[in-house]
């Protein structure tokens, strides 16, 4: 088989090796895409060194076909379509209060062990999720990223008919808008990037660049004064954590989704002024994963716009380069088969 492994400084290598069997409780799965999220760009870019055991096989937002499977391994077969919930939870305790999502000694699989940009690999079989047999596995390789939007809209709580305003239009950013929007919300994305923007409001959104425009009088306007009901931070920058305590009005809420490695400056003062509640969201539960697969199937997301490019998995080191070179990209897709 073709498989890849990073390798530090900013250097992916393919080799050819043999593929492994599975073990006792493990299935060997043919994988067909692999998305290339931003954890995978910071791996590239040096920043997980401390991290990964280099050299490694990275890669998590997947899809594919079970090849074989391990001992002790029931409920599945060969030729199954399915998907990877990429969490292993084995490491949990009591002290967890039986969150195994983001237990203390939470194993991301695909950073902290081997990932899906090969072409066999070899997963725990409780981190399956099964796909109906007629699932575009191209679209499939998205059900990932899509379980994180479902997951942050399941937090927030969101009811048919609210504001919303995501902070953010980026691929995760884009996606919570989908959702937040197929269950009913009225959406409105802030994103600086021009050709983000066009993309969104070709796709229906109301977008506003706070470059050029007034985003706090614009949700003035579209709310009759009462501001939004949620907002969604994904830029994870100083600016969207600086507005998002003015967008949302009374009882808001504020979902945090961008990863601050660093602690930054808030205004708590809004919190007291108006209740807000401030919401942590953290990767995504089964029920997210399942919600995920039927938005899929039910087709009534726009997903394939949010495909920029598919490119062999041969290609993985001029992937990696161009989507430096393309900050206007949304999702790139590995062709595992090639």
């Amino acid at each position: 088989m073709i498989a890849t492994t990073y390798e530090g400084d900013k250097t992916f290598a393919v080799s050819e090796r043999g593929a492994s069997a599975p073990g006792r409780g493990e299935v060997q799965l043919k994988v067909a895409y692999c998305g290339v999220c931003g954890t995978d760009v910071h791996i590239y870019h040096g920043m997980m060194d401390q991290r990964v055991s280099m050299p490694i096989t990275i890669g998590h937002e997947m899809s594919g076909t079970i090849s074989a499977l391990g001992a002790e391994v029931v409920g599945f077969e060969v030729g199954g379509k399915v998907v990877v919930r990429p969490l292993d939870n084995r490491g949990e305790k009591p002290s967890d209060n039986g969150h195994s999502h983001i237990c203390a000694d939470l194993k991301f699989i695909g950073i902290d062990s081997p990932g899906a940009m090969q072409q066999y690999w070899n997963v725990p079989a409780f981190t399956l999720h099964k796909l109906p047999a007629d699932t575009d596995l191209q679209l499939a390789a998205l059900v990932e990223p899509l379980a994180v939007a479902c997951h942050d809209v399941r937090l927030s709580e969101m009811q048919e008919g609210e504001h919303v305003v995501v902070l953010g239009g980026g691929p995760i950013g884009m996606l919570v808008a989908m959702v937040a929007r197929e269950r009913g919300g009225q959406v409105i994305i802030s994103e600086v990037n021009e050709n983000r923007v066009k993309l969104a409001r070709e796709l229906g959104f109301r977008v506003v660049n706070p470059v050029s425009e007034d985003l706090l009088e614009i949700i003035v306007e579209k709310t009759d004064g009462a501001l939004a009901d949620i907002a969604f931070e994904v830029a994870g920058v100083q600016p969207t954590l600086d507005i998002m305590t003015e967008v949302v009005g009374i009882r808001g809420r504020i979902v945090m989704v961008a990863i601050h490695g660093q602690p930054k400056p808030v205004n708590l003062f809004k919190f007291f002024w108006k209740e807000l509640k401030l919401i942590g969201a953290r990767v995504y539960e089964e029920e997210d994963y399942e919600d995920a697969i039927r938005l899929v199937n039910k087709k009534r997301l726009p997903l394939e716009s949010l495909i920029t490019a598919v490119e062999p998995l041969t290609s993985i080191q001029k992937v990696f380069e161009q989507i430096d070179s393309n900050p206007d990209g949304m999702k790139v897709l590995l062709d595992v088969s090639c």
